[in-house]
């Protein structure tokens, strides 16, 4: 029997539903990915998952596009090389949330990830690489939306 995409979803958040109220999941987990996605400044988002002052560099790579039609399906794309990155973000700055995705590397995954994201209005996009040793390295775009996603 094949498993649509919803399905497997359903199934997992039901399994994490059940460890978590068994008491198997750890609360500080929840506490602080809702801290970052609840966050309603990049700085803030960043700080959230123990990165420091964002530094501008070459080496994150950030996809979307210049011009966005339709802001309720923006695809954009977060890429590095860079050794020791523990995690990738994309924010939308102009959100009212603008923690969009974050993303866990390690050794064994390519830190190479693609998404899609509802944009309210234009604003700068933000790709964050964090770091094992607190880092935080950035590239950014703007991105310009003709029809808003959030309710606009």
């Amino acid at each position: 029997m094949k498993t649509s995409r919803r399905q497997t979803l359903q199934h997992a958040a039901t399994v994490a539903g059940l460890l978590a109220a068994s008491g198997l999941l750890p609360r500080t987990a929840f506490a602080w990915t809702n801290a970052a996605f609840e966050a309603k400044s990049v700085p803030d988002a960043i700080k959230a998952y123990g990165g420091s002052a964002p530094t501008e560099s070459k080496d994150v790579q950030l996809t979307a596009p210049d011009i966005a039609e339709n802001g309720a399906v923006v695809p954009m794309g977060v890429a590095t090389s860079l050794a020791n990155v523990k995690q990738l973000l994309i924010l939308v700055e102009k959100n009212p949330f603008p923690l969009v995705a974050k993303f866990d590397v390690n050794p064994a995954v390519d830190a190479n990830f693609l998404t899609r994201a509802k944009m309210g209005q234009s604003s700068d996009v933000y790709a964050v690489a964090l770091t094992t040793d607190g880092k935080a390295l950035f590239s950014k775009k703007e991105v310009k939306v003709t029809l808003g996603g959030c309710g606009g």
